[in-house]
């Protein structure tokens, strides 16, 4: 059994840091009583932890190729669990955003070595067991963030959704050091301080300005100075990229067909998966007036399936090529999203059952065998950089893809609420109504027609959620070709997938 203890501390430091990612929405009403400060300046709480959380993936994985992944991983988990204290005694709104931040960066050096670790300690059908339990921790993890906020939050109290993280990455520190192979890393030359100054900027001002889109419109002067502020960033760091030596992203890697294809399949997947559940949740806890503890037992389906998936997957996928396992995990994403749009305005939380099914089956046959897939298409020395940039893609997804959900739910709830002319404000209605302000609005507009209005908005991002994953699984399945020489079970770059 000691063999499998390196699993089990990647495995809780994968949970544990995806959990911290939708756990702070279930507490925010805690958390702005207590705290006395506005919803607005909260939300910043879940969005800089996924911002720094995708802006220093790769950096992370690039640290890791020089330093070795143990050591990168270990500094994670301390950073991330002084961190979570932080955040747990924090007696103002501005000391938790901060720690808040603090955790992401922790969280980049963890999640940009998991997968790397597992693939330099693992081989053959085992690597294939270690990839579906990693991966059956992903699906679950993003899943049941809710639903153990909500228990927390309910029966503990917020503080105790940061301060569960103690003791479990105490326990992943002791099982890493005892457990989990040391060595050097194998790379040379400095970090690229320029690279990953320039993709941060590019990150931080395109998800601001998505996010300021939702709020002033998408013809507001800040939102379009921030957009174009982002691309001219992006575009600097493309150019900073090429002249390097020794980049924080090989562009190189992308003349990979296969690379470039996981890279899409990993930002459709976050993107398409788990980024309407935000919503999904406002909608269980507003509009059906669902406590805080089951509101997130809603999306239980969703995680005991891709938990099961995943895990049973990872041992008899093990000869399956992952042009199939993707592929196919990313349509039925799309199948499931899809029969989500059976919500009405009359629905009750059952509605969503088949979709969140179907929608976890994709997610569990997906996710451990993209981790892999990566590492396998591209050279050893690239290992560390290509999970950094697999993970930074699904976190991109997911960043991206909340903001522009939102504009499009209050959107659609807003043509719904005009198109009747029994609300003043339409659209300053709508956003209230799909921020959870259904109770308020009640006043102001029949009870049917704000039903009506939030169904319609969830109605829209089921729809492109749907056609995103459709989109990426065709793709993977067209471009993710099996190598014309396959390598023996046992070398580092199995898993099935070739070098395109």
């Amino acid at each position: 059994m000691r063999k499998w203890l390196p699993l089990l501390a990647v495995s809780l430091s994968t949970f544990m840091l995806l959990v911290d990612l939708t756990i702070v929405s279930i507490a925010a009403p805690d958390l702005v009583r207590e705290l006395h400060s506005s919803f607005a300046a909260l939300q910043w709480t879940v969005d800089l932890y996924v911002l720094v959380l995708a802006a220093l993936l790769m950096a992370a994985g690039s640290l890791s190729d020089r330093l070795g992944q143990r050591r990168v991983f270990i500094t994670g988990l301390v950073v991330f669990a002084v961190a979570s204290l932080a955040c747990g005694l924090a007696p103002n709104t501005g000391v938790l955003i901060a720690a808040r931040g603090v955790q992401g960066l922790g969280a980049a050096a963890m999640y940009a070595t998991n997968a790397a670790l597992l693939g330099v300690t693992y081989s053959g059908r085992d690597r294939s067991l270690a990839f579906g339990v990693w991966g059956a921790a992903n699906g679950a993890a993003a899943a049941a963030g809710p639903i153990l906020g909500g228990v927390l939050t309910e029966h503990v109290g917020w503080r105790s959704i940061f301060l569960v993280n103690l003791p479990v990455a105490v326990a992943a520190v002791v099982l890493a050091r005892m457990a989990l192979p040391a060595g050097r890393g194998t790379a040379a030359g400095r970090v690229d301080v320029p690279g990953v100054a320039s993709f941060t900027v590019a990150v931080t001002l395109v998800v601001y300005g998505l996010i300021r889109a939702g709020d002033a419109g998408w013809g507001d002067p800040v939102t379009i100075g921030a957009l174009a502020a982002g691309a001219v960033a992006a575009t600097l760091f493309l150019l900073l990229e090429r002249g390097r030596a020794n980049p924080m992203l090989d562009l190189a890697l992308f003349r990979r067909p296969a690379f470039s294809v996981l890279m899409l399949g990993a930002a459709a997947l976050t993107a398409a998966a788990f980024a309407n559940l935000v919503f999904v949740s406002i909608w269980a806890q507003s509009v059906l007036g669902l406590g805080a503890m089951t509101a997130g037992l809603v999306l239980a389906p969703m995680a005991v399936v891709a938990f099961v998936v995943a895990g049973v997957g990872g041992r008899l996928l093990h000869a399956v090529h992952p042009r199939y396992s993707i592929g196919w995990g990313l349509l039925l994403v799309a199948v499931g999203t899809a029969l989500c749009m059976l919500v009405g305005p009359d629905s009750g939380w059952g509605a969503l059952v088949p979709g969140l099914c179907v929608t976890g089956l994709g997610v569990g046959l997906s996710t451990p065998v993209l981790a892999s897939a990566v590492l396998a298409v591209v050279p050893t020395e690239r290992t560390g950089m290509a999970n950094g940039a697999s993970n930074t893609f699904r976190q991109l997804g997911y960043a991206l893809a909340v903001p522009v959900f939102a504009t499009m739910v209050a959107g659609q709830a807003g043509h719904v609420l005009a198109g009747v002319g029994a609300v003043a404000a339409p659209e300053a209605a709508a956003k209230q109504l799909t921020g959870g302000g259904y109770a308020e609005l009640l006043g102001q507009a029949p009870a049917a027609l704000l039903r009506t209005g939030y169904a319609a908005g969830l109605d829209r991002i089921f729809l492109v959620s749907a056609i995103l994953a459709a989109v990426a699984g065709a793709a993977v399945l067209m471009l993710l070709r099996p190598p014309v020489h396959p390598q023996a079970a046992d070398e580092p770059a199995t898993a099935g997938a070739g070098r395109a």
